[in-house]
């Protein structure tokens, strides 16, 4: 199975897991294919980030969501589309866990597989 990070970033968040503070979160979508069948899944995960130079990723707060499975391959187009909606995605994942994404403030720049 060949698992690419299409996109990766992390920012500032609000959530609370386990009794620790996640002051960010990282930011994914996934892809996911094996035996000419492909799967996309956004996931997010808070940390608790607590200087600036703390990226020490817990996966006690992970939470994610299949965009898609089917037969096929990668598709720049398909992944070009799951990133207009990877916000709005990502946002429902976060309200269910009771948590925020702040957007205008990015910890690291976007990184593309």
């Amino acid at each position: 199975m060949a698992t690419i990070n299409v996109y990766q970033q992390y920012f500032q968040a609000s959530c609370m897991a386990n009794g620790v503070e996640r002051r960010a979160v990282a930011v994914w979508l996934i892809s996911d294919s094996e035996a000419g069948n492909i799967r996309y899944e956004v996931a997010i995960s808070f940390f608790p980030h607590v200087s600036d130079d703390d990226f020490a990723l817990s996966y006690d707060a992970y939470h994610s969501r299949t965009l898609y499975e089917g037969k096929g391959r990668r598709s720049r187009k398909r992944e070009a589309a799951f990133m207009e909606t990877i916000r709005q995605e990502a946002d429902a994942l976060a309200e269910a866990a009771d948590a925020s994404i702040d957007w205008e403030h990015p910890l690291i720049e976007a990184r593309w597989g």
